[in-house]
């Protein structure tokens, strides 16, 4: 169902208005198992969840933002504060979409009691419907943990953004045998602590398969398999705005050339003063004739 926008003539801004749109649950998605694949992409600002909101289940506000928005060179430096700000911008953005946000490097590794505090804060700050953590086998309790006091969580297991600097690099995980099964052991850990969803990313297609027939929530894959039951991309990589992208990446349209091509066109009119044209003026004055 589209969202209608209407037109907030105090601050000349387009807001969503549910039209009538009812957001999706936490428990929906996890009733989403084996059904239509669910529709999960990034989000980091509201206007962008404006965007996005009436075509997904899910907008996930990932610590990718320390890159796409920060310029960051690893997700590690994301902060709960970031975190906190922009799942509040995307929350104020949506009205459909199960909105969740990662917990960052070194908010919840060092047990429950951690977890719980910076989880809690991440839901009270925002609005959110949940947080996602990455790991496995390991953070099987402090997963139970947060869901027994009613914090919904989303696992992430396979390749790990934040323990990049543990694994040695970005490619795909499960080639050997030992790889596989760990990885195969630590969704099941987490689906059976309590996971109302879980990513999959940068796994071998078997495994990703694999982990989708084991575990009882539903996966969501990023360079996982078409057999996962749903599928998420960094927004800004789906739309083209970066010039090298993972494997998994799909362009669904190229935008970066078509912005740097409205930014030189906009650079020419300012230079040759064709713009602002008169249209673009208000109460423009009859200038009289030098001379006259």
């Amino acid at each position: 169902m589209s969202t209608t926008f209407t037109l907030d003539t105090a601050t000349s801004r387009a807001t969503p208005t549910p039209a009538p749109m009812k957001r999706l649950t936490v428990p929906g998605i996890a009733r989403a198992k084996g059904g239509t694949p669910l529709v999960m992409l990034t989000a980091y600002t509201a206007r962008m969840a404006q965007l996005l909101d009436a075509h997904c289940d899910l907008l996930l506000v990932g610590d990718s933002l320390g890159q796409v928005i920060y310029g960051l060179d690893t997700t590690v430096r994301v902060t709960l504060d970031m975190m906190c700000a922009h799942g509040a911008a995307v929350v104020r953005g949506s009205y459909h979409s199960v909105v969740a946000v990662d917990l960052p490097f070194g908010t919840y590794e060092a047990g429950p009691a951690a977890a719980f505090a910076s989880a809690a804060r991440v839901l009270r700050e925002t609005g959110c419907a949940a947080v996602k953590m990455e790991g496995g086998a390991v953070l099987a309790d402090t997963v139970r943990f947060l869901v027994e006091r009613g914090i919904p969580v989303m696992g992430h297991v396979g390749l790990t953004p934040q323990a990049i600097n543990a694994l040695g690099g970005y490619g795909a995980r499960g080639k050997s045998d030992a790889e596989f099964a760990k990885i195969l052991s630590d969704a099941k850990a987490i689906a059976d602590a309590g996971a109302f969803a879980m990513v999959v990313e940068g796994v071998v297609e078997p495994l990703a398969r694999a982990i989708t027939e084991a575990v009882k929530c539903p996966t969501i894959g990023i360079g996982g398999s078409p057999a996962c039951d749903g599928q998420v991309l960094v927004v800004d990589d789906m739309l083209g705005m970066f010039e090298r992208t993972p494997r998994f990446v799909r362009r669904f349209d190229d935008l970066a050339p078509r912005i740097d091509a409205a930014a030189a066109a906009y650079a020419g009119a300012v230079r040759d003063r064709s713009f602002p044209a008169a249209a673009e003026l208000y109460g423009v004055p009859q200038h009289p004739v030098a001379g006259g």
